[in-house]
């Protein structure tokens, strides 16, 4: 077993080595425009598994992939010689969904704005059903009698209109007791 920092050093080593290889070497008229994305070794440095992406459609991936396919000999040579490993990795080309998922996830995302849009559409002329604010508020007094600013923890004194007694209230008015 390697050491795992080395395996990563060589998964980029290799990555680098197979790019320029497919840039500069292959010329497999199949072999569209490929971009190595990542590379992994396995921790014991015996397989190399490189992801790729080909710019184009469907048709252009799948001939990419048969060139990549043909072409694992030469690159597998190719990075033998310019790693100097004892043992050369077997190459293993995978075609990365990163992107995508990156395309689903962008058109999802677009969806979500536009169905958003259309909310903002149709409740600009809308109006509550009931009050704006349908919670009740205590109504706060401005000034008590001994100038202290009202709180809604005062009591009330049992007055109808919060207060000020009426004409027949006057005789069982009941001070407030202060706590």
């Amino acid at each position: 077993m390697a050491d795992a920092a080395r395996a990563r050093k060589l998964a980029v080593r290799i990555r680098q080595i197979v790019s320029a290889t497919i840039e500069m070497q292959i010329k497999d008229p199949r072999l569209g425009m490929v971009t190595i994305t990542d590379s992994r070794v396995t921790s014991d440095l015996r397989e190399a598994t490189l992801f790729y992406t080909v710019y184009g459609d469907a048709e252009a991936v799948a001939d990419s992939a048969a060139a990549l396919a043909s072409a694992t000999g030469v690159l597998r040579s190719t990075v033998g010689k310019q790693t100097g490993i004892k043992f050369v990795p077997t190459l293993e080309f995978i075609a990365d969904v990163v992107p995508d998922t990156a395309r689903e996830l962008e058109e999802a995302l677009e969806r979500a704005r536009r169905a958003d849009e259309e909310l903002a559409r149709a409740r600009e002329g809308a109006a509550y059903a009931g009050d704006a604010d349908p919670y009740r508020k205590p109504a706060l007094d401005d000034e008590d009698e001994d100038g202290t600013e009202g709180t809604t923890d005062d009591v009330t004194d049992g007055t109808a209109d919060g207060g000020v007694p009426a004409d027949d209230e006057l005789d069982t008015h009941r001070q407030r007791s202060t706590p």
